[in-house]
């Protein structure tokens, strides 16, 4: 029973528990929000849209900036097609017969990151705002997140809040579908409005959002710019602002932008893999020196590196091991109770998290209410988790083995690998035996 306890008190300490205090510190920092204070006259901003084959996509967006609350003469759009092959340039064109924006489109190379490179010398804002060409913003968002800039001067660079688009997970036929979209809507929500407004306060934000972020021009051209060799760019990006020219990076809670929904299991397979790459490949750049496990508490990177990497794999051993203490006699009632328990705390984070990011929507009445529809997911967010874990466990495995590329393969094609491995050995040791028998 001892060593059960013990087990099961990693993730009560590493986990749950900084996770209630985190969720509390929300809620707490919800009734204290300061009053930002418009500047006599607003500031010029560049806005980047990274372009691939966004035919289908682009038009919405470019809409979105034009039906945003910040004035559109005080704007500039820069279009960075990143060698599509689809019509996206049309969308283009229909845009700049619709909407009264500063557009400019600019062929770069391929790969987001060297297109945002080098739309960057296009711009000539104060500020530069990245976003991505299959969302749409929240028609305030650009103006809250000037805002603060204009009330910290401090402040280098931002990310959004990102969740998905309503409108489109109603329209979803598939059931299992459509609940896969919601779970992702529920995950996004208190990631950001929960996880990344704590790390924020503390100056200590992992990563901005590659789907819409913001930096003072100033401070932009002080880095080296996008890491084309890595899938983590954006990760990269908020290190360099944060440990290299140390300066403040943080969330801006009301700066909204919808993104598409998962369109399957095998788009989430691929996207954590690549997210879970992309952080291993940035810890690596700028945790060498001091990655300790002494400095658990104090350094925020080594953290984040225990919880989301060395703690995966005894989680998963003892997943496994839990089967082997039945075989020693171990109670299956104990051993079950305990898991139902731990289970339990889990949707106890996810329930004071769920109140926390209500008060957080409160000025978005229509997310507030669908967030609030689908409260249901607080039951299974433990169990999507723990899936999850499993995937990002892969991209480890996956990152120490295989090149880094931003399309991986998907769950079905590493199955069916796998499987002609197996398959090979069988009828490898199958041919073994009988040549035996045969002597």
């Amino acid at each position: 029973m001892g060593f059960w306890i013990t087990w099961a008190l990693i993730p009560i300490v590493v986990e749950i528990i900084p996770a209630l205090i985190s969720a509390i510190h929300v809620m707490h920092r919800s009734h204290h929000l300061k009053q930002l204070e418009a500047p006599d006259k607003l500031p010029f901003i560049s806005i980047i849209v990274p372009v691939y084959n966004s035919e289908e996509t682009l038009f919405a967006c470019l809409q979105s900036i034009n039906d945003s609350t910040y004035p559109n003469r005080n704007m500039q759009i820069v279009l960075a097609d990143n060698q599509s092959t689809d019509n996206s340039f049309a969308a283009f064109a229909r845009a700049q017969n619709h909407f009264n924006l500063n557009l400019q489109m600019m062929q770069t190379a391929q790969g987001k990151a060297k297109a945002l490179n080098g739309a960057i010398y296009q711009c000539i804002g104060t500020y530069v705002i990245n976003i991505d060409s299959d969302g749409v913003l929240e028609k305030h968002a650009l103006m809250n997140m000037v805002l603060q800039f204009e009330n910290d001067i401090d402040l280098a660079a931002m990310t959004g809040t990102i969740l998905t688009q309503r409108s489109q997970i109603k329209r979803t036929v598939s059931r299992g579908l459509r609940c896969l979209q919601k779970i992702e809507y529920f995950e996004y929500a208190q990631a950001f409005l929960s996880g990344r407004t704590i790390e924020s306060d503390n100056n200590q934000l992992f990563t901005m959002s590659g789907a819409f972020s913001a930096f003072r021009k100033s401070t932009l051209v002080d880095t080296f710019m996008y890491n084309t060799d890595t899938v983590g760019e954006d990760t990269d990006m908020t290190f360099q602002v944060r440990q290299r020219l140390k300066q403040k990076v943080m969330l801006c809670a009301d700066a909204i932008f919808y993104i598409e929904p998962l369109s399957g299991v095998e788009q989430l397979y691929k996207q954590r893999q690549r997210w879970m790459r992309g952080e291993l490949e940035v810890s690596k750049e700028y945790m060498h020196h001091d990655a300790q496990i002494s400095h658990f508490f104090k350094n925020f990177l080594v953290r984040r590196m225990m919880i989301d990497h060395t703690f995966v794999f005894p989680k998963m051993i003892w997943l496994f091991a839990s089967i082997v203490l039945l075989f020693f006699r171990y109670s299956p009632v104990v051993l079950g109770l305990s898991y139902v328990v731990i289970y339990l705390l889990y949707v106890f984070v996810s329930l004071v998290n769920y109140v926390s990011v209500g008060r957080l929507l409160q000025k978005f009445p229509d997310e507030r209410q669908f967030y609030h529809n689908i409260r249901w997911i607080i039951w299974l967010l433990p169990l999507y988790n723990f899936v999850v874990s499993w995937i990002r466990l892969v991209g480890v495995i996956n990152s120490m083995s295989l090149p880094g590329v931003w399309n991986t393969d998907t769950f079905t094609a590493e199955t069916g690998s796998a499987k002609k491995i197996v398959d090979k050995d069988i009828r490898y040791l199958r041919d073994k035996k009988g040549s035996e028998w045969n002597h």
